[in-house]
């Protein structure tokens, strides 16, 4: 049922009231009598914890899932929301994370996919164009509606994302996580958008992690915990302290607490590291780096220019050409995807990226996942077999110090939360005392709660005299953790800066390619 439905005692004023939202997935409870009330022509910020419930919520108006109890009013209308054409009928769009186009696709026929005029394409295809362009015009949304979206950088797909909820005329606007993948500029580009949009009366739902972002953009935040809702405040009435306190349920230390640098001798030097992958394309043109014992060097980029190759090539992963040396001695980068174990053994440790797809094994045990890459340790064999009690209580060991919860080794990596999961994995590297640990985006995913813990273990090794690559989407946290920022675009190291003497303007013009405006 959508917007027809009829008129009760709701208030008008409100785009959104959800009353008494409960839902629950077997024994676990998701939502728990949850009421919100968004008012129209606002921008609303919604954040929480990893399974606080935020995105079973937003699931539930936009028709993913059927709430076991409460109730939806739209516009102060009662209305059933079954599914999500019910929901775009209701007025409402939603823009995913993980965007939602057919990238072999034109801008226009992807606007028009699903809600096409009749049989014939043609005269849809020209009314799209028309509306398009008008949209696009009036949200300073320029997108070439011939471009096919895999031509498309990530910036500009978002526009697509939302023109296509424009197109079908969303009055109430959800977009998730929408600057995980932009940099500083086409996040700034986003909010214009959007305070365009809220000018224009729509109401706009803000899903995010990044408190900063919740103080510049929203008009209103709801916080919630535990699958309940906590508070919910006018944004100018609170603080990134209050609301961490809130989502968390105790004071989170929001800076990065650490000592200047006092960096010593050099441990890794690459020199001209270039990457051609099996496309025949160059991922990486001739990186050159250097990092000191005792230094945090941050890498920072719009994902996709080159971070990921670098790591694997230092990690063992993958195969390059040029010059990598590790504590003076040179490393062979000719060898297969095992010689991970040499690095291993010449004293780097590597925290993937990708902590469920690189890092872990989701179906084995946490004992198992520890021990992954070490099994050879003396410590865990005995004779032909391995150990897996000494795996066990040196997991156990591993689990209390890093705050794993539950600490159970005998519980399956798929069974931990994602901050949890990423502690099994830094608890696995870190506790090998390498000289040099490369870590990829360490709190992707992850509560305010552990991103505080995890930094406080980065910034520990670092002042241990061990070298750190730290390679990060999130500016924050470069800037926060870093001793040294390196930039790359396009396989490219673009630019080097000390965090003190840069800003993130300056650092989202390198990021954007545009060494010159940066210099």
């Amino acid at each position: 049922m959508s917007r027809a439905a009829p008129r009760d005692e709701g208030d008008a004023a409100l785009a959104i009231e959800l009353r008494g939202i409960s839902k629950s997935f077997g024994p676990v409870q998701a939502n728990r009598d949850i009421s919100i009330e968004v008012r129209r022509g606002t921008i609303h910020g919604i954040i929480g914890e990893n399974g606080a419930g935020k995105s079973t919520l937003m699931s539930i108006l936009y028709g993913f899932y059927r709430a076991d109890a409460g109730e939806i009013l739209i516009g102060g209308r009662r209305t059933e929301i079954p599914d999500s054409q019910a929901a775009i009928d209701a007025g409402i769009g939603m823009v995913f994370q993980h965007f939602k186009l057919v990238e072999n696709f034109t801008v226009l026929e992807n606007v028009i996919l699903g809600a096409e005029d009749g049989r014939l394409l043609k005269p849809s295809l020209a009314k799209a164009r028309r509306l398009l362009k008008q949209l696009a015009d009036d949200y300073e949304m320029d997108v070439d509606p011939e471009a096919v979206i895999e031509e498309l950088g990530v910036g500009q797909q978002q526009r697509v994302e939302i023109l296509k909820a424009l197109y079908r005329e969303a009055d109430i606007l959800i977009l998730d996580e929408p600057t995980g993948v932009l940099t500083p500029a086409e996040a700034d580009h986003l909010f214009r958008i959007l305070r365009g949009l809220r000018d224009e009366g729509k109401t706009i739902i803000l899903i995010t992690h990044k408190l900063r972002e919740i103080m510049e953009i929203t008009d209103s935040v709801s916080v919630m915990r535990r699958g309940e809702m906590t508070a919910t405040v006018p944004t100018a009435e609170t603080s990134p302290e209050e609301l961490a306190e809130l989502m968390v349920g105790r004071k989170v230390l929001l800076r990065v607490d650490k000592a200047p640098a006092r960096p010593g001798d050099v441990v890794l030097e690459v020199r001209d590291l270039r990457v051609v992958d099996e496309q025949k394309v160059e991922r990486l043109r001739g990186i050159d780096l250097t990092i000191r014992a005792g230094e945090i060097l941050g890498i920072a980029g719009v994902s996709g220019n080159g971070q990921s190759e670098l790591l694997e090539v230092l990690g063992g992963y993958a195969n390059g050409t040029g010059s990598i040396r590790m504590n003076g001695q040179e490393i062979d980068l000719t060898g297969t995807a095992s010689d991970a174990r040499t690095r291993r053994a010449r004293g780097i440790a590597h925290v993937p990226e990708d902590r469920q797809r690189e890092g872990l094994v989701m179906d084995y045990r946490a004992w198992e996942n520890v021990a992954f890459g070490y099994h050879s340790d003396p410590r865990f064999s005995s004779g032909l077999f391995m150990d897996h009690a000494a795996m066990r209580a040196d997991c156990d060991d591993k689990m209390r110090r890093f705050d794993v919860r539950p600490p159970d080794p005998t519980l399956a990596a798929k069974n931990f939360s994602g901050g949890n999961q990423q502690k099994i994995v830094l608890a696995r590297e870190i506790e090998r005392n390498p000289d040099l640990l490369l870590i990829g985006q360490p709190t992707r995913g992850v509560d305010i709660g552990a991103i505080e813990f995890i930094h406080e273990q980065i910034v520990a090794l670092r002042d241990q005299g061990k070298a750190i690559l730290l390679v990060s989407v999130e500016l924050d946290e470069i800037m926060a953790l870093s001793d040294r920022i390196a930039v790359m675009f396009d396989g490219r190291i673009m630019g080097e800066r000390l965090p003190g003497e840069t800003d993130q303007r300056e650092l989202g013009l390198l990021m954007a390619g545009m060494a010159g405006a940066a210099a």
